[in-house]
């Protein structure tokens, strides 16, 4: 599952907190069936009665990003399962976080359910989640809580 909204979100709050130039975000999927995509229009919307504005194109993760980026970080277990098939080694293995992982509501829960299927309430419930996985990610890797 690929998350422009997470990849969004996070720079949206780097950047506030004056830290745009220090973090860089990508989204990619594990499948290849939103290459070239827009974001889906119903979490737009909700992002955007939140102040968040943002486009973009679904792009396909590749091995190559394990060399590209500190951290992957997906959104359910079956994506997390594909990342492992695609690592090469621990170290690759060692990048692989759940969004939820951040989540201060997560509880036990470690995924991000998909809103497409259902209504709008879904998608606010998306957005929820990852504002709060998005604050927390970056408040760890700010304080070095997280080791990259």
């Amino acid at each position: 599952m690929r998350s422009p909204l997470a990849e969004n979100m996070f720079r949206d709050h780097a950047a506030k907190a004056g830290l745009a130039n220090k973090y860089f975000a990508d989204s990619a999927g594990t499948a290849a069936y939103h290459i070239g995509e827009a974001p889906d229009a119903r979490m737009r919307d909700v992002a955007a009665n939140h102040g968040l504005m943002y486009s973009g194109e679904g792009r396909q993760f590749t091995a190559d990003d394990y060399q590209n980026f500190d951290l992957i970080i997906p959104m359910d277990m079956s994506n997390f399962d594909n990342l492992k098939r695609y690592a090469s080694s621990k170290s690759d293995l060692e990048k692989i976080r759940m969004m939820r992982d951040f989540d201060i509501d997560a509880k036990s829960e470690r995924e991000v359910p998909d809103p497409y299927y259902g209504g709008m309430d879904g998608f606010e419930m998306v957005y929820q989640m990852i504002e709060r996985s998005s604050q927390e990610l970056l408040r760890q890797l700010e304080n070095g809580e997280l080791s990259i």
